[in-house]
């Protein structure tokens, strides 16, 4: 049976569709108690109730959002990534830096979990 997520992915141009995985994977390793569903039309996970991330398909990239914000402490290795204010947006044509978004995807786990 597949999920929505699963359709989704399979939905989203065919160019993006191995980073959607790779983002969906590196969610469910990070943080492997979020609950995953469909928000706004797009992959979304939740952990103790909050919004952990949304990853979406667009035009000519790979959104990530909710993971990272200009008012908070970026990690170097997103930062070239964050365009506006929490929006991540990653081309198919390049490498997805699958570590540094584990590594933010961890954080912001343990810090939801923590009640913060």
């Amino acid at each position: 049976m597949t999920s929505d997520v699963d359709t989704y992915i399979q939905n989203a141009p065919p160019a993006q569709q191995e980073m959607l995985r790779q983002l969906r994977e590196l969610v469910r390793r990070a943080a492997p108690m979020a609950v995953e569903r469909l928000s706004y039309g797009m992959p979304s996970y939740l952990l103790a109730g909050q919004r952990l991330l949304h990853f979406a398909s667009a035009t000519k990239h790979v959104a990530v959002y909710g993971l990272a914000h200009v008012d908070a402490e970026v990690p170097e290795e997103l930062r070239g990534y964050l365009d506006h204010r929490s929006t991540l947006r990653f081309h198919p044509d390049r490498p997805l830096p699958a570590a540094a978004i584990e590594k933010e995807i961890r954080r912001k786990a343990t810090e939801l979990e923590a009640g913060s």
